[in-house]
Order: C-alpha cells, then structure tokens, then sequence
C-alpha cells in the first residue's frame, strides 16, 4: 500500500476525531432524550454501557476528561436516575458509577438513533459497499495503529 492511502485515511481520521465533530453528533443523538442526556453528558453514558461500572477515575481517560469532570457529568446523570453510584469494592474512598434501567432504556434508544443515522447516510452507497466498509472499519480499529 502506498503513503497516499495513509495520508487519506489520516485526514478522515483527524475530521472524526475532532471534538467539534464529536460534539455535533452527540448534539442531534440526544436531542429530545430528556434531562440529563445531552452532548456533554453522552460521551459518559456511552462509555459506562461499554465498559460496565467504573470509578470516575477509571472512566476519565476513555472519555477524555479528568476525574472530576467525570463525577460532574455523573452528577447530572445520577440527578435524571440514568446513573447511581455504589460502593468500590476494593477501594472505599471510591464510587462505582453503574447504569440503572432508565439509563440502560436510554442508551439503547442512542444506540438506535445512532445505528439509523449511520444506516441513512450509506443508503446511497452500492450494494455491499456498507458491509464492506463495515468489516474493514473493525479490522482496522482491532488490528491497525489503535489495537
């Protein structure tokens, strides 16, 4: 493969990774999702169905925050029921922050609108192409410069 591949994807990459990006995504997914849930809270709630419970310490570097901007959004989430804390079971200056049903309902509803937002904007590509970037996609994130 040449350099330019490279470059190309680099470019796509730099584009999806950019926060305002990011931002503007979370921004239409949790439009209407209610109190609590919105584009400064998602990236936690996303994280917390992917990972399980976690300490705020644990969950700020897979959201790229620090701890207590972690607990912050943990707050309000806690405050909408989405999220309760329980006690660390190996370490009791610690919380574990664990979904609840209203907030497991509500990710699967973001996890919905985001498979449906993805699912219209590659409506037009050609029969197959969709999969095939899909299977190439998770081959790139599981065995390429981020594995």
């Amino acid at each position: 493969m040449d350099n330019e591949v490279g470059y190309e994807i680099a470019d796509a990459l730099g584009v999806l990774l950019r926060r305002t990006t990011r931002e503007r995504l979370h921004r239409s997914l949790t439009e209407g999702m209610g109190e609590g849930v919105d584009e400064v809270t998602y990236p936690v709630l996303s994280a917390l169905a992917r990972t399980g419970p976690r300490s705020a310490a644990d969950l700020a570097p897979d959201v790229g925050l620090d701890r207590s901007g972690v607990t912050r959004r943990a707050t309000r989430l806690e405050e909408a029921g989405l999220v309760r804390r329980e006690p660390h079971p190996t370490d009791r200056r610690a919380a574990l922050l664990v979904l609840t049903d209203a907030g497991e309902r509500a990710v699967a509803e973001l996890r919905r609108r985001l498979a449906d937002h993805i699912g219209a904007s590659l409506a037009a590509w050609p029969p197959g192409a969709a999969g095939e970037f899909a299977r190439s996609l998770r081959r790139f994130v599981t065995d390429g410069p981020f594995a």
